[in-house]
């Protein structure tokens, strides 16, 4: 047959993060520490937001679904990335790579639309304060939080789904360490010029809609309320645009890689931190907390 031999294919092997790296045992284990701390910081958001009653407004509801989803997102590539790594067993099934990437791409496309919700959240509460009680009530945030994830998940099936239908030729080995639709395409004998056309742009679209909801015009008052969110748009998009926007032939398997692990791993670190650290009422929730566990020690003292 044209394009080469056709297979199929019941597993793949996942190559790992920078496989010719001297030091990679350092540097993977560098990586679960990151996790570690990207889990316990955003559970801890988590806590902080839904146990303390005046952080139950749209904007704090919001960010606590952005923690849920960065926790999720980097236990759905890490905890595998690792296991494969010090055992030594790089193969993943076909099945079992259909199934990481799903996940992967429904709470990156979750993320992409809660951040643009809450991009919207912020607009109106400086541009439309008296509209903005009707618009982002508690519940109505909800059930767009809830359309955010199911937005997420159809898009995620689609893509899913359409590129694992593409016959692979050759090799199984994936220079990655997890599965993901831009190298996946890689593998096909087939010409996938026109779906990478089709990621492009839906990539477009989505960075469009949130460039409409994060910049209105003449608007100084907005980019002083959401430095940090800015901050957060900027860390999860610019890898994105990188990796989703440009064909996945104009660059390496290296530069894929270092990419995810800054967008994927690194930031859902920084999240938190970048949150909480300029936001007097979270900081007062913590104080709270930490007052409550440390109170019965401190009065026998």
């Amino acid at each position: 047959m044209a394009g080469g031999n056709k297979s199929s294919v019941t597993e793949l092997i996942l190559l790992g993060l920078f496989p010719e790296f001297r030091h990679a045992t350092v540097l993977n284990s560098v990586i679960i520490l990151v996790y570690i701390l990207a889990f316990l910081g955003n559970v801890l958001l988590i806590v902080l937001i839904w146990g303390d009653p005046r952080l139950h407004t749209p904007m704090y509801i919001l960010l606590s679904q952005l923690s849920l989803i960065d926790l999720t997102l980097t236990s759905t590539i890490v905890p595998k990335m690792a296991t494969a790594f010090f055992t030594g067993d790089r193969t993943i099934s076909w099945i079992g790579c259909g199934t990481q990437s799903f996940f992967f791409l429904t709470l990156g496309m979750s993320e992409c639309l809660i951040l643009t919700l809450m991009a919207y959240d912020r607009y109106l509460a400086v541009c439309s304060p008296l509209r903005y009680s009707a618009i982002m009530s508690p519940r109505s945030c909800l059930r767009m939080a809830a359309g955010c994830w199911a937005g997420g998940s159809v898009s995620s099936f689609i893509h899913t789904v359409y590129p694992m239908h593409f016959p692979v030729c050759g090799s199984r080995q994936i220079q990655h360490f997890f599965c993901e639709v831009p190298v996946l395409i890689k593998l096909s004998c087939e010409d996938t010029s026109v779906y990478q056309l089709v990621v492009v742009v839906t990539s477009a679209v989505l960075h469009a809609l949130h460039c409409c909801s994060s910049c209105p015009s003449g608007s100084k008052k907005v980019l002083a309320t959401c430095c940090s969110h800015l901050a957060v748009v900027s860390l999860f998009f610019g890898p994105n645009i990188f990796i989703y926007m440009t064909f996945t032939s104009s660059h390496s398997a290296e530069q894929d890689q270092a990419l995810s692990v800054f967008s994927n791993i690194l930031t859902p670190t920084l999240n938190p931190l970048i949150y909480s650290l300029r936001n007097k009422e979270v900081l007062a929730a913590l104080r709270k907390l930490a007052r409550r566990h440390a109170g019965p020690s401190g009065g026998r003292g």
